[in-house]
């Protein structure tokens, strides 16, 4: 850490150059916006009556809900239901729309709703009107859903629906920092903001919201600064997983984006009671996907649901990032046993998009 000084405390921008912190003033030719986001805590009806927690704070507590009650039925609040839910609390997710993760396509939502309420964890969709009222000791959140009782009882909430950028109070008016409706620091594809020698990176600049974006972020700004490089954001490929029992690894496209973008698309799918190695662990939850261009029979999309479905998916990331057809991946020989050794079998099994998830059908869902 030679020549670097390190600032604790909350820094402000005096002028597109300069910084003041603890009473001083820094200035620098380059500047580099990397402070993160934090849990979004909605403004709904009677959350002030009520303690509540949030992803950081949940890491905090050292005991175990009676009863957790999870609003929000994403990445977040599901990873955290199946672990309360495992560590004994009686869990209930609270969602607004009509299935869980929105995002995915609604097979891959069907399949993780079977998982979860395999363990017990209470589903609630629907919940057009969620608000909060204490009873002794006891969190009421007040649901409007089609089915199921109007209130679900609880002894701790957790909100987990979504997250914000932290940069309400940086005084980014000062820089002319130009920030979207959101907070979120805008960006050109090099990551640099509408401010010439200053860039964002990381979460507060709404384009990944994962750790692995966020470093590559960095690896794209300093390759390009100190490389000579002209690496962008666009020539990533959308890629992440859902760390629930069994996992979902995901990449690229879903079969509803490709459509939006007017592929002609090709699927191939297979459960994981047809994956020797899910068998053979007693893990047969989930299923394969994989997507393909019909015209350019590049791979679109894929999403791993099963056992090993966070690691199975980047050898579909790395043929992606190739740009090669599909065919290679297809004639690929894999090891046995493994997940990955079917994803040549998968590919092999191509069929036009079914009817269900055809454009009609998407636009009506």
């Amino acid at each position: 850490m030679q020549n670097c000084a390190v600032y604790e405390g909350q820094a402000q921008f005096e002028s597109p150059r300069e910084i003041a912190i603890n009473g001083e003033l820094i200035g620098a030719q380059r500047i580099f916006i990397n402070v993160g986001g934090r849990a979004i805590v909605p403004d709904m009806p009677g959350l002030d009556r009520v303690s509540h927690l949030t992803n950081s704070s949940m890491l905090d507590i050292d005991f175990v809900p009676e009863h957790l009650v999870i609003v929000g039925g994403s990445y977040i609040g599901l990873e955290f239901a199946q672990m309360y839910r495992r560590f004994g609390s009686e869990v209930t997710i609270i969602e607004k729309g009509p299935r869980l993760i929105a995002r995915e396509d609604e097979d891959v939502s069907v399949g993780i709703a079977e998982i979860v309420e395999r363990e017990g964890i209470h589903l609630r969709l629907n919940a057009e009107c969620i608000r909060f009222e204490r009873d002794r000791d006891e969190s009421i959140a007040g649901v409007d859903c089609t089915e199921g009782s109007p209130d679900v009882r609880g002894s701790h909430v957790l909100l987990a629906v979504g997250r914000r950028p932290n940069t309400g109070d940086l005084e980014l008016e000062k820089a002319g920092i130009a920030v979207d409706q959101h907070g979120y620091i805008v960006v050109d594809d090099q990551l640099r903001t509408n401010v010439p020698g200053i860039w964002a990176l990381g979460d507060c600049n709404g384009r990944g919201g994962f750790t692995h974006t966020s470093y590559n972020d960095f690896e794209i700004v300093a390759a390009n600064l100190l490389d000579g490089g002209s690496r962008r954001v666009s020539d990533r490929i959308a890629t992440y997983a859902l760390f629930i029992d069994p996992p979902l690894g995901r990449a690229g496209m879903t079969a509803a984006e490709a459509i939006r973008a007017g592929k002609r698309v090709l699927v191939g799918k297979r459960p994981m009671t047809r994956v020797g190695r899910a068998v053979e662990k007693g893990e047969t939850q989930g299923f394969m996907k994989i997507l393909v261009d019909a015209d350019t029979e590049q791979i679109l999309g894929a999403a791993i649901l099963g056992t090993g479905g966070d690691e199975v998916i980047h050898c579909i990331l790395d043929v992606m990032y190739a740009k090669a057809p599909y065919t290679l991946l297809k004639q690929a020989m894999h090891i046995h046993p493994t997940v990955s050794e079917l994803v040549p079998t998968v590919l092999g099994e191509l069929e036009p998009l079914p009817v269900a998830e055809s454009p009609q059908a998407v636009q009506r869902a």
